[in-house]
């Protein structure tokens, strides 16, 4: 935007989870830096994630954005132990939502538009009361977006469980959805997760001005195609389509469960400095997922068996799901991880290092040592192994994931994956170890690195000044400038 206007006020609304907050943050960053806009970040946050604090303090610390945490409210009243995840985020939001329209009020700055993630378009109205230009952010691909708007229409074809289909599921002008890769809250139409993810989802696709997608137009040219002109999803999204990514974060403090301790940093970061370039493969499922007791142990034995140099951020396992980190992440562990092997540790100390719970992945994956990442396929984790050309192995575990692990491996073709889903089936070490051999020694891996330096190559072209998703961005600031109304009601709270 020119520098002789004054630059427009965004505020950006982030769910609790740092897997929400991290790609919210880093669309303020990028429309701070690149395009000179005030941002003032609101985060309800859950209070029990240490990683989340440290995450909001480095950005707090930063200047280049204000981040406002609103404090979520309490709801044990309202859920229990069998709640999932989505239901709480969707209760927690709901239940804040009065806190988060008074916070806004009262701003001495006024805002020039909001921006909501996926799981806080329950605070669109809040914006139209104020007068505010309001777009959805959803921080992931367009085929995941184009199946969640075409989801209420599901709802009334399909009789029965979508896992239960035997044919993959339609999605008009994109590839169709297997049945076993549909998102959590689809796997089971009679919990109320699916209730809240139709509401949650479908208020943000009737209501916004606009939707950003983390994506570009190079990696998804089907996907973005049919969600601007089939005619069936543009009867459902009326609003336009805007990708802006793919945007990743950029070096932070990493962070092992010492609040952002220097020493764990230059320790992991010395021992890549000694290893030989691309030899190491890095191993995370982000920052929610766990695995079962035996699946830690096959996946252990595996990266033994492969005596491939890695680097593996593990956390204690659970038996009763893949997602019951979401809350807790960065939460410290013991000094000595004894769910692994025994003898594990002593084993592998030559050509392997071991993380707990969580870390900033950020630098690890852009060191130059690094040569391949196994990831749950979280979209922030994916395109951030994208940017740096590195090779995945999926190993997908909960929400969109399972979608996520098809799209890498085959449309874009940069990873490989188990034969069973994990979360069908234990992977054994057998399999692990020629799957880690696959992407970091064999022809194979060679392959699926030529085909991630062209989509690197692609997303830098996109985020370029001219590129597809700058200009994007672009559009959407222009839009909010033609919108905005410079002000909003005072609203008595």
């Amino acid at each position: 935007m020119g520098s002789s206007k004054q630059p427009l006020h965004i505020g950006i609304l982030s769910s609790p989870g740092l897997g929400h907050i991290i790609p919210v943050v880093t669309l303020a960053n990028r429309l701070a830096t690149f395009h000179n806009v005030s941002v003032t970040v609101f985060v309800i946050t859950s209070g029990s994630s240490l990683a989340e604090t440290e995450i909001l303090k480095s950005a707090n610390k930063s200047k280049m954005i204000d981040v406002v945490e609103i404090p979520g409210v309490d709801i044990s009243n309202l859920i229990d132990s069998n709640t999932k995840i989505v239901t709480q985020l969707c209760i927690l939001v709901r239940e804040t939502l009065h806190v988060v329209k008074s916070v806004i009020s009262a701003m001495k700055h006024l805002l020039d538009a909001l921006i909501v993630d996926i799981f806080t378009t329950e605070a669109l109205p809040i914006a139209k009361e104020f007068e505010l230009p309001n777009y959805v952010y959803i921080p992931t691909n367009a085929w995941f977006t184009a199946m969640t708007v075409y989801c209420p229409f599901l709802d009334k074809e399909i009789e029965g469980q979508y896992v239960d289909q035997k044919e993959p599921l339609k999605i008009p002008g994109c590839k169709p959805v297997r049945p076993e890769d549909v998102n959590d809250p689809m796997l089971d139409r009679n919990e109320q997760d699916y209730r809240e993810y139709l509401k949650v989802h479908g208020i943000g696709f009737c209501l916004s001005d606009g939707i950003l997608m983390n994506t570009w137009e190079d990696a998804e040219t089907g996907s973005l195609k049919a969600l601007r002109e089939n005619d069936i999803l543009k009867a459902i999204v009326k609003s336009p389509v805007y990708p802006v990514g793919p945007l990743i974060r950029h070096d932070q403090q990493i962070i092992d469960g010492r609040s952002g301790d220097d020493d764990g940093n230059n320790s992991v970061l010395n021992w890549l400095d000694k290893q030989i370039p691309n030899s190491v493969l890095y191993i995370s499922f982000g920052s929610g997922g766990t695995l079962s007791s035996k699946q830690l142990t096959e996946l252990a034995f595996g990266l033994e068996l492969s005596h491939q140099k890695f680097i593996w951020v593990v956390r204690p396992p659970s038996e009763v799901g893949a997602d019951k980190s979401f809350f807790t992440t960065g939460n410290r562990g013991d000094n000595t991880p004894e769910y692994l092997p025994e003898g594990f540790l002593t084993r592998t100390k030559d050509f392997g290092l071991v993380i707990q719970m969580w870390t900033d992945q950020t630098r690890i994956l852009s060191h130059p040592s690094v040569g391949g990442f196994l990831t749950h396929c979280g979209w922030n984790s994916s395109i951030e192994s994208i940017t740096n050309g590195l090779p995945m192995i999926a190993w997908p575990l909960y929400a969109e994931q399972r979608q996520n692990a098809t799209m890498l491996t085959e449309e874009l073709r940069v990873a490989v994956r188990p034969k069973v889903l994990p979360t069908k089936k234990v992977v054994e070490r057998e399999e692990i170890e020629q799957l880690v051999r696959m992407v970091m020694q064999y022809k194979d891996g060679k392959e699926l690195k030529e085909n991630v330096k062209k989509l690197k190559m692609s997303a830098e072209k996109a985020l370029s000044i001219g590129g597809s998703s700058h200009d994007s961005m672009c559009q959407v600031l222009k839009d909010i400038e033609k919108r905005s109304i410079h002000g909003y009601k005072n609203i008595n709270v």
